[in-house]
């Protein structure tokens, strides 16, 4: 049996005729291995750079030819040298030095499957392996061990070597030039992207432009459109209230198509226009005290005339504990409308059901449930979708705008709240409204805490730090403190400790928004409130690159009020009651 990592042959190097027998003794054990002729003339010819480096550079030595496990069979030889070593190995591999001295040492470990060398003072140690073929058969250490029968020319074993380190040096110049191509068509690749993404950056201007356009002609005509319906309507009822005379049965039909096809279209008008204004931001929330039971006779009252002649029965469930809301009436009711005159709408038989319950985190949940026809899974998500609206036998005999969701999630929103949808096809639809007990701009902005006396002032602009100088020095007990940059800023608001800070955006070096970023990432500056100050447009764009909250001020429109406000925003914000500015 063969004795793994125990030598089958040792052979001494002196002189260059030993470099030919150690490459003779290699190939002869590896063909008896049944490696083939190519692995062979590889880890041969590996073999020969390294025995010819011990006896050129390290005095001699000998080379020990032995079989591995690792983990599979491996022929592999040992070479040692007496030489004072390698005084940077990593240089002769790795670095600068490969290209000279380290080359035999590079194409050795390039031709096999296994490169160990360790080198110190007093000699040079180089293991050199190929794998042997899978399932290979050994031979017995004896028929190993034996010498070829006949000894290999030198100079035929000098061609071999050097067309094998033609052909290695043939595949890594292939290798590099296939290595170069890539290159080339990732820069192009490159190019492309980075193209590509500008002409997105355009295109998402020119979007956000056009939805600005659409959003003021919605709203620019829709307010055309409300004069001549509102007068359609108004003559509509003049005409019916027979102001002017009688009408005939067949008049009086047509007159009520007129008002109700005008009424209907002024509905879509409304709903148009309060999603434009939505998205331009023009929407004021007004909270005020709000009593759940008052909403709700309101909503029994405003549904009742529908009710008449209908075998659906309309439930509103007065809760146990009911809630005291302060929020804005007006979007609230808007909402649950639109929820209960889908809910009608498509439910032939049955009930709708309206609830409300108090949860946790100053939350409450009103609820809207049928037992009509229901939604698909598939359908969910588009009913929230303008203009979306789901096909059914229900749907073509009650025609709508497709708005009312949408328009109703939107609001949702702007109370700070969500608006969901759970349903199984032919068993009804549930609708479900959370929105805080308290909206965010109805919650007291507290004044500057005991002990307020420092505000930073982070600013480039020399007029406008003398301004907001001016501002803060004009209440009692305030001082401001000025950095002229966003380093000097950051490095104030570390060591002094301000009690709140204004924030300029637009500023050379480090910029506001880096510096936010830095300010919120620093436990020590964590918790003092910010307030940014800018001349940029004060727009959705902007506050979309801010944390969600952080009060803004237009420096074209700055004053002690704004600025007293903005900063009891951020003590509010400081002291967790976290008023939203969106």
């Amino acid at each position: 049996m063969i004795e793994m990592d125990r030598p089958l042959v040792t052979l001494a190097l002196a002189q260059e005729p030993d470099v030919v027998a150690v490459r003779q003794r290699v190939r002869h054990v590896a063909a008896r291995l049944g490696m083939d002729p190519q692995d062979q003339t590889r880890l041969a010819t590996a073999v020969s750079e390294i025995a010819r480096n011990a006896i050129v550079h390290g005095g001699g030595g000998r080379a020990e030819i032995l079989l591995l496990q690792d983990p599979q069979p491996m022929l592999a030889v040992r070479i040692a040298d007496q030489g004072p070593g390698i005084a940077d190995l990593d240089a002769a591999l790795y670095g600068a030095d490969r290209w000279r001295a380290g080359m035999g040492l590079l194409g050795a470990r390039r031709l096999t499957d296994r490169f160990i060398i360790e080198s110190r003072p007093g000699g040079t140690v180089v293991l050199l392996g190929k794998a042997l073929p899978p399932g290979t058969a050994l031979p017995s250490a004896g028929a190993l061990a034996a010498p070829p029968a006949s000894r290999e020319d030198p100079a035929l074993a000098l061609r071999e070597a050097n067309g094998e380190l033609l052909r290695t040096l043939s595949a890594l110049q292939a290798r590099q030039e296939d290595l170069d191509r890539l290159n080339r068509e990732l820069e192009d690749t490159n190019r492309g992207v980075v193209a590509l993404y500008a002409e997105l950056d355009e295109k998402a201007r020119e979007l956000g432009e056009a939805s600005e356009l659409k959003s003021r002609f919605i709203s620019n005509m829709s307010h055309e459109f409300r004069t001549p319906l509102n007068s359609i309507l108004a003559l509509s009822r003049l005409l019916l209230d027979r102001t002017d005379g009688e009408l005939s049965a067949e008049q009086e039909k047509q007159v009520l198509f007129i008002r109700q096809s005008a009424g209907s279209l002024l509905d879509l008008v409304n709903d148009l226009l309060d999603l434009a204004k939505i998205e331009a931001g023009k929407v004021e929330i007004r909270p005020a005290s709000l009593r759940v039971g008052d909403l709700f006779a309101g909503l029994r009252g405003m549904f009742k005339p529908l009710q008449a002649n209908r075998s659906v029965e309309l439930v509103f469930e007065p809760p146990a504990d009911p809630p005291d809301l302060v929020t804005d009436e007006t979007k609230l009711t808007q909402i649950l409308r639109n929820l209960i005159g889908n809910a009608l709408k498509f439910t032939e038989t049955g009930e709708v059901r309206v609830s409300v319950a108090a949860l946790e985190e100053d939350r409450v949940a009103f609820t809207v449930s049928d037992t009509g026809i229901g939604i698909a899974p598939v359908d969910q998500g588009r009913i929230f979708e303008p203009f979306e609206q789901v096909e059914s036998s229900l749907q073509a005999r009650n025609k709508g705008t497709g708005l009312g969701l949408p328009l109703s999630r939107r609001l949702a929103e702007l109370l700070g709240g969500t608006l969901t949808v759970s349903s199984t096809p032919g068993a009804g639809a549930s609708f479900r409204l959370v929105i805080p007990l308290r909206h965010a701009a109805a919650l007291p902005a507290p004044g500057p805490r005991a002990g307020w006396r420092r505000v930073l002032v982070i600013d480039d602009e020399d007029a406008a730090r003398y301004v907001l100088r001016r501002l803060i020095g004009a209440e009692p007990g305030w001082e401001a403190i000025e950095a002229a940059d966003g380093l000097s800023g950051l490095q104030q608001a570390r060591e002094l400790q301000p009690d709140a800070i204004l924030l300029d955006l637009n500023m050379p070096g480090l910029d506001g928004f880096s510096l936010l970023r830095a300010l919120t990432a620093d436990p020590a500056t964590r918790a003092v409130p910010v307030v940014v100050c800018t001349s940029l447009p004060v727009d959705g764009a902007l506050r979309a690159r801010l944390p969600r909250g952080v009060p803004v001020l237009s420096k074209s429109v700055l004053d002690r009020a704004s600025l007293c406000e903005a900063l009891h925003l951020a003590a509010a914000m400081e002291a967790g009651a976290c008023p939203t500015t969106d």
